[in-house]
């Protein structure tokens, strides 16, 4: 992989005529010794959110070892990096075939689970294996996040403590446990204590003992207006929580993230390739890295790379990928200086999170570039760059914010007020 200092260094020797991921392994590294030095828990990195080879290569160097994976290729993409990497097969629903190949072919032996029917099938899948590891996934509430991931996946309540013991009572030599998620871009600590409360009471009503407490993911990043607390808050819940279950001294807590570990470490180099007033076509999009631009709406922060002096004035962008699909559009706003035209290159940071991993083939676009860079995020939880990325207001929201509103009586006072 080549490493160029800056992405404009890049741009200076040529023209990329595809999108360019640039990446900083660095950041990756920083973020896994974070985790893993503040946080007193196993650190499963949950490949779905930059399933990456550089990644995974730069988190075993950097001494995570264990991997949260969703199917047989994320399984085979780690195995062909680490032989002796802790998997846990951590997708609810699996079919029987993949169920099998990953216990007898790759070596897996945790398997989560959120119902009677996927217990069973993994029990059968693996002929009643005596050294599985079975995990029990928990619905559980997921106020103050940004993705709720309660409806698909989770075991009720009330339904739960009959799956919890029907789990303790399934595995033999391994180990029982239980797991839950809080939403991803989690933007309270005091959610997964609150979990944690839940799942606790679950545990008490089925009268089991859990040898795993797994938090899952759901840990943030930094995203225009999306700034969240400390992330030494967030262990501090979790150990509060972990301290008020129905646990023993010996049951293990996990944790799983990749957010948190990834979002800061790429950023993805486009071109425009037209522009019609504030509306730049690019050469990557909703069915490339942008996913999130589009369907979740979210604003990434951008840069101009360019050689040239730009405009000093700032003006809202709207996006639009290279694809014939309408749908391919991002209304941002993205903020860009005022005089960005057809050639011209834009970098839009915060995507090494759910950015390349979403691209698909469609309309023959979506391919990636993939170079190294030296520079820092555009914003970092760890200490790599500012904690914030500054919001630009548009000059109607900057003349509303002068207006000074008075207050209005209420009730009967106001209504008098008023027919006078």
């Amino acid at each position: 992989m080549r490493t160029y200092q800056l992405p404009l260094d890049l741009v200076r020797e040529r023209s990329p005529e595809r999108p360019v991921a640039l990446v900083r392994p660095a950041s990756v590294s920083v973020a896994a010794r974070w985790f893993q030095n503040n946080l007193k828990a196993d650190v499963f990195y949950a490949v779905k959110a930059n399933p990456s080879r550089w990644v995974i290569e730069t988190l075993v160097a950097s001494g995570v070892n264990a991997f949260d994976v969703a199917s047989i290729a994320e399984i085979e993409l780690v195995r062909s990096v680490s032989t002796d990497a802790r998997l846990a097969f951590m997708h609810p629903v699996k079919s029987r075939g993949a169920i099998k190949s990953a216990y007898f072919d790759y070596g897996v032996r945790t398997f989560v689970l959120d119902s009677h029917d996927e217990l069973q099938k993994i029990l059968e899948s693996t002929d009643h294996a005596a050294d599985l590891n079975l995990v029990v996934r928990m619905g559980v509430s997921a106020d103050g996040a940004a993705y709720s991931l309660s409806g698909k996946f989770g075991v009720s309540p009330d339904q739960a403590p009959a799956l919890l013991l029907a789990t303790r009572q399934a595995v033999q030599d391994g180990l029982m446990g239980v797991s839950f998620h809080v939403g991803s871009q989690c933007m309270r600590p005091s959610a997964y204590e609150a979990a944690m409360t839940q799942v606790g009471r679950a545990i008490k009503k089925a009268g089991v003992f859990v040898d795993i407490v797994d938090v899952g993911g759901g840990f943030p990043s930094v995203y225009p207006g999306m700034v969240p607390p400390d992330l030494q808050e967030y262990a501090d819940a979790i150990h509060r929580g972990f301290e008020d279950m129905p646990v023993s001294e010996t049951t293990e807590l996990w944790c799983e993230p990749g957010r948190a570990i990834v979002a800061e470490s790429s950023s993805i180099l486009c071109r425009v390739d037209l522009r019609k007033g504030d509306a730049l076509y690019l050469n990557d999009g909703s069915y490339g890295a942008l996913f999130d631009a589009t369907h979740s709406r979210w604003p990434f922060p951008t840069k101009l790379v360019r050689d040239d002096e730009s405009s000093s004035e700032l003006k809202p962008f709207r996006f639009y990928g290279p694809t014939c699909d309408s749908i391919d559009h991002m209304p941002g706003p993205f903020f860009l200086p005022a005089d960005v035209k057809e050639g011209d290159f834009i970098e839009i940071g915060m995507m090494g999170a759910y950015g390349v991993a979403m691209s698909t083939g469609f309309n023959g676009y979506g391919s990636h570039e993939v170079v190294a860079v030296e520079d820092a995020p555009m914003a970092s939880l760890y200490g790599l760059a500012p904690r914030s990325i500054p919001t630009v207001r548009t000059t109607a929201e900057e003349n509303s914010r002068k207006v000074v509103r008075l207050s209005r009586p209420k009730g009967k006072a106001g209504q008098r007020k008023r027919r006078k």
